[in-house]
């Protein structure tokens, strides 16, 4: 029998790229300390843009193609993190990305025509089904996903948010769908969160440096996006910053969705690594463990028994 990790972790994410962005550096700890990560992505971020000018054609709207790109990309980033467990949610091509436009308030709502396929018209119940099947075969104790608004609203991630948490809740119950294998109860949900404290001091660093247009229209000292969490709801810091070079490789596996002179690089050559290498969660279910100093737990295991 091959051995199975004491500590595994599941991560539910939308699009390639979305788990670098917000948990590549807990990811790569994990992995580096022997616990299990499980990478579910729900689309082939077939929609996404392409920040490359050689690689413009594989655009949806052009010859396509970027789906299959982005499989590759998201097959190195992994590389990088040490993570081996990585699949597409009821396999690739299951569900496309399902596009986004930008309302006038600053935060992304659903595209006015989608592709039948696209992830935001699927089934609850049939998507919440794939899932299950992963949840019941890996057994984790921690999953990871985004907040009900997904963060910065894609429909998306919203729906990654809606399949994971229905997925979790029927993953539990005994007489659901044996054929999908052994009841499991996930001990602790984690919505992946932003500092508030910490995006406001890397916003002033930036502007202190002269720089402008990352994040752009963002104020230091004014109100911030949806996605930046104010640091009395969040629940866990993971110190990843042994890790911050993996994530980082991660990041430029990347390349189409991730320039080195976007806002992620542009933080990070101004705040230095801190600012990507200690990751932030919200509770969503389960007990806090034991917490330190600043009143946070540092292991998303924290009060887990293996």
């Amino acid at each position: 029998m091959s051995h199975v990790p004491a500590h595994r972790l599941l991560l539910v994410h939308a699009h390639p790229d979305d788990e670098t962005i917000g948990q590549g550096a807990t990811m790569a700890r994990y992995a580096a300390e022997g616990r299990g990560v499980t990478l579910v992505t729900c689309t082939g971020g077939e929609m996404g843009e392409v920040l490359v000018p050689e690689l413009a054609h594989l655009a949806d709207d052009r010859d396509g193609g970027l789906g299959d790109h982005r499989r590759g990309e998201l097959a190195a980033a992994m590389a990088e993190l040490g993570v081996t467990d990585h699949r597409y949610l009821g396999g690739y091509g299951t569900y496309r990305d399902s596009g986004m436009q930008w309302h006038a308030d600053g935060h992304a709502v659903a595209a006015d025509e989608t592709d039948e396929r696209a992830f935001w018209n699927a089934d609850l119940t049939e998507a919440a089904d794939h899932l299950v099947a992963v949840i019941r075969e890996v057994r984790p104790q921690v999953l990871v996903t985004y907040d009900q608004f997904g963060g910065y609203g894609h429909p998306d991630h919203i729906q990654a948010h809606r399949v994971a948490t229905y997925a979790a809740s029927l993953a539990a119950v005994t007489s659901y769908r044996r054929d999908l294998g052994e009841a499991w109860d996930v001990a602790k949900i984690y919505w992946g969160a932003m500092s508030e404290s910490r995006m406001r001091a890397g916003l002033r660093a930036l502007r202190d440096a002269g720089d402008t247009t990352t994040f752009e229209g963002m104020d230091p000292d004014g109100p911030l996006p949806h996605f930046v969490t104010a640091d009395d709801d969040l629940s866990a810091g993971v110190d990843g910053m042994a890790f911050i070079d993996r994530k980082m490789a991660a990041m430029r596996a990347h390349a189409t969705q991730i320039t080195l002179d976007g806002p992620f690089f542009a933080l990070s050559n101004n705040v230095g690594d801190t600012a990507w290498g200690v990751e932030f969660y919200r509770l969503a279910k389960g007990e806090v463990g034991p917490v330190g100093d600043d009143g946070l737990e540092a292991d998303l295991f924290a009060g887990v028994d293996a």
